[in-house]
């Protein structure tokens, strides 16, 4: 039997940690072709320059995708989906996979599953089912409608995922693959992570407690993203007065970085923080060490509820983009309000560490992922579970009228 060709689409830093697992155990199955492509943020130097570090682990994409139209605005995030759209399109028909396999809900996203469900190829998708705030929830959500075969994190995006009318042999539930990376890694802090991912700031000392920040823009709160950082920035600089090192990770590509970045930027700018140091991008593994070994975690991430979690690491998630996520006892959450996140922060600092949770899974999900996609059926023809029931058919429910 001829081995069935799965592409993955890659396109920012945050889809390769959430993935990698996959590609490895992809590369290794007996039964499964990989195909990558990588493009959109992840090619991109001021977010990090993921391609780099891809290419570093041995993963050599067939395709390149050159996607992101610059300016960080709703405009420009709409036309990033058109350019995505037509110039996967053309690498689909090239590598004429069996299967794509598409990641989590960010608006790179949605370009994958458009074109390729238009082309006949079976979508599959990752993370479906979670509910979240701003746009990622529609994309989110509208990606599952496009997809063929479901990979939740959790029963209860599964049970979301049911709610939503996807026939319950399409969804298994496989955990997050970024959990796979905690699992599979030595997590103790090498002598010289700091310096070997550069960034600009304060020399930190890695004998010494910190905290890791990573807040990005929420779409639907367009324009109040220096605002929102401002507050951020005043609640972790009370912290760092006090003796806090502080590990800041750059925003990401949606509508409103600029205004965050914008905030980072004036802010050491005017303070020259000596607390403070700024990264543009961390490998999937050094992400985990230094998550693992931090103090707390702050900011909007997922990884705040996600990696977080399972390392039993404190969050102070802030504000709307993580609403209604699926979340452990490590989080608290806090509002945009300078006062209230420095009191959460101080109160996560003094709790310490909490329990381990496994609600994002247990660090088998990558192997688990590829051999359910080795041996699944991809059907493209799809209706609403519902159709299944007879008293659900719109045939019963029609009266019929003689004329």
């Amino acid at each position: 039997m001829s081995q069935r060709k799965v592409c993955v689409v890659v396109n920012s830093r945050a889809n390769y940690g959430r993935i990698k697992s996959f590609l490895r155990a992809a590369m290794d199955h007996p039964d499964l072709e990989l195909q990558l492509i990588v493009g959109a943020s992840a090619l991109l130097y001021r977010f990090g320059s993921a391609i780099d570090i891809i290419r570093g682990d041995g993963f050599e994409p067939q395709a390149i995708v050159h996607s992101v139209v610059d300016g960080e605005t709703p405009v420009t995030m709409a036309k990033s989906v058109g350019l995505g759209t037509i110039e996967l399109a053309t690498h689909f028909e090239a590598l004429k996979p069996d299967v794509v396999l598409t990641v989590a809900d960010r608006f790179e996203t949605i370009a994958t599953a458009i074109a390729a469900s238009y082309m006949n190829i079976p979508v599959a998708h990752t993370q479906g089912g979670e509910v979240t705030g701003s746009i990622d929830e529609n994309v989110r959500h509208a990606i599952t409608k496009l997809s063929h075969i479901h990979f939740p994190a959790t029963e209860r995006a599964r049970e979301f995922l049911l709610r939503m009318g996807e026939r319950p042999d399409t969804i298994h539930v496989a955990g997050c693959p970024s959990i796979d990376v905690l699992v599979e890694n030595d997590l103790a802090l090498p002598k010289d992570i700091f310096a070997r991912n550069k960034g600009v700031g304060a020399d930190l000392d890695i004998s010494k407690p910190y905290v890791m920040v990573m807040q990005h823009p929420v779409t639907t709160e367009y324009g109040e993203g220096l605002t929102q950082i401002e507050a951020t920035l005043k609640a972790v600089d009370r912290i760092g007065r006090q003796g806090m090192q502080v590990i800041w990770l750059w925003p990401n590509a949606d509508a409103g970085s600029d205004d965050v970045a914008k905030g980072l930027r004036v802010f050491r700018e005017n303070n020259d923080p000596d607390y403070l140091h700024l990264y543009r991008n961390f490998s999937p593994e050094d992400y985990a060490r230094l998550l693992n070994n931090a103090v707390c975690m702050i900011g909007n991430s997922s990884s705040g509820l996600r990696e977080a979690a399972y390392l039993g690491t404190p969050s102070v998630n802030i504000g709307t983009r993580q609403r209604g996520r699926d979340r452990a006892q490590n989080v608290i959450d806090a509002p945009h309000n300078a006062e209230a996140i420095y009191r959460a922060i101080e109160r996560q600092v003094a709790h310490g560490r909490y329990p381990r949770s496994l609600m994002f899974g247990d660090g088998s999900s990558g192997k688990r992922i590829a051999d359910i996609l080795a041996t699944a059926s991809l059907q493209l023809e799809k209706s609403l579970s519902y159709l299944d029931m007879p008293e659900e058919r719109p045939s019963a429910r029609v009266k019929r009228v003689n004329l």
